[in-house]
């Protein structure tokens, strides 16, 4: 009696509430599984993973350009879609080729069957509670490491830079649907900062795992506005930007009946049932500040790989000695004096010099013929090539009488040439001069 008299009695005791794990019912489990290899192969064999890993000043690498994907892709390629071989998978800067379609068939194709191995070997577990959340927690990653990227060279306005000297003389018809895109986006700095905003905003917003419905929620929309804009304008990341927007909503998946209660049913709403990583509140802090410390990463790593961009081939770039848009006044060809005003496909009509080692030469027919250009300022000469033919060169002397005028002499395809050219005045395009206006009496749309 005396024992019992110390404490608590033991009848008194409340049991403790036995934790069961939550049951999966068959087709969650079977779409978590289909999710879990086909979202897993598609960021180790795209530039997520890269992203994921990248250090500032190293080269990229192309994860599918490597045994054992191209020989798998070439074989479906010319076995099932009949395809001409070989097929272009590597530096074009398309992400829309016949080898990134095929790829994404042979992943889809390879997920499914896997899942439906899986789920026969391990058709009793209940769930994948545990692989879930650690799974999640990759998937935000993948998805936050291409939202920084692209929104950062957006909102440093790099990814569609200002139309350059040729763009402006070239006529709007010759234009592909992409070029009205770049040159429309790129002709706004503000909008195109704005847009990369909202990406580089959802990003962030996915590195914090309390803000990760709303990060899905912000990338859902970016992601729609990225995909539609590909769609509609012929840009080559159809294939890409829709893999996005299918991450965002993988992210959202386990909130969507919650926000159908509170934005449509007008219910209220329990907090977010997604677990833990860990059971304890240190272990917890500690995965939250390393999350935290990655985030930071990938966004300073990306604004320093974006700063050296900018001052490469972005605003800070540097130009041609010779910058700007000259007209020729002149054009003698083998000491024989030619009007320009006569129409002649071989005639120049302008010269361009923006980039340092490019020439741009407008024709009459208002074609362009691009060369490669060295340019040496101190001696006056200008030597320039063709890209498609290295037994090709051209070579010239310049002089400059005055800042607007402009002499070269010298030799092309055999013939003498003597060009007087003057400096056009770029502020009178009105796409360079007309600027934003807060009070308009007229509607300005020229």
């Amino acid at each position: 009696m005396g024992n019992l008299a110390v404490g608590a009695p033991a009848s008194t005791a409340e049991p403790q509430p036995e934790i069961r794990a939550p049951h999966w019912n068959p087709a969650t489990r079977v779409a978590f599984r289909f999710c879990f290899v086909y979202f897993s192969l598609f960021c180790i064999y795209t530039q997520i993973l890269p992203a994921l890993i990248s250090i500032p000043n190293m080269e990229a690498w192309d994860p599918s350009s490597h045994w054992p994907i191209p020989p798998i892709v070439f074989w479906i390629a010319s076995h099932l879609f009949h395809a001409q071989l070989p097929l272009v998978y590597s530096g074009s800067g398309s992400g829309d080729k016949t080898f990134d379609w095929v790829l994404a068939f042979f992943l889809l194709v390879f997920s499914a069957v896997a899942s439906g191995i899986w789920s026969l070997l391990d058709r009793r577990r209940e769930n994948y509670t545990i692989l879930y959340k650690w799974f999640r927690v990759f998937i935000r990653f993948a998805l936050a490491s291409q939202l920084i990227g692209y929104g950062i060279v957006k909102v440093i306005p790099m990814q569609m830079p200002f139309p350059s000297l040729v763009r402006l003389l070239e006529p709007y018809g010759n234009f592909s649907l992409m070029g009205v895109l770049w040159s429309s986006i790129g002709a706004s700095p503000a909008y195109e900062t704005f847009a990369g905003s909202a990406e580089l905003l959802g990003g962030i917003l996915l590195i914090f795992p309390r803000l990760t419905m709303l990060g899905a929620l912000v990338a859902m929309a970016d992601m729609t506005q990225v995909f539609m804009l590909n769609m509609t304008y012929d840009v080559p990341v159809k294939l890409f930007s829709f893999h996005l927007l299918l991450m965002a909503l993988f992210l959202l998946a386990p909130d969507l009946e919650r926000l159908a209660d509170f934005l449509l049913l007008n219910r209220s709403v329990a907090p977010s049932p997604q677990p833990q990583l860990f059971s304890t509140r240190r272990a917890n802090r500690i995965a939250l500040t390393l999350q935290i410390l990655f985030g930071l990463w990938m966004v300073g790593s990306s604004l320093y790989s974006a700063r050296g961009d900018w001052y490469r081939y972005g605003g800070a770039r540097p130009k041609s000695p010779l910058y700007g848009i000259w007209n020729v006044d002149e054009l003698s060809l083998d000491g024989q004096l030619r009007s320009p005003l006569v129409t002649d496909y071989d005639r120049f009509r302008r010269a361009v010099f923006d980039f340092p080692q490019r020439a741009v030469f407008q024709r009459m027919d208002d074609s362009f013929v691009t060369f490669g250009a060295s340019i040496n300022a101190s001696g006056q000469t200008i030597a320039l090539t063709k890209p498609n033919d290295k037994t090709w060169k051209a070579s010239f002397a310049f002089q400059r009488p005055a800042t607007d005028q402009l002499i070269l002499d010298g030799e092309m395809d055999g013939h003498r040439l003597h060009m007087h050219l003057r400096l056009a005045d770029t502020s009178k395009f009105l796409l360079v001069s007309r600027g934003f206006h807060w009070v308009q009496e007229y509607p300005f749309n020229h």
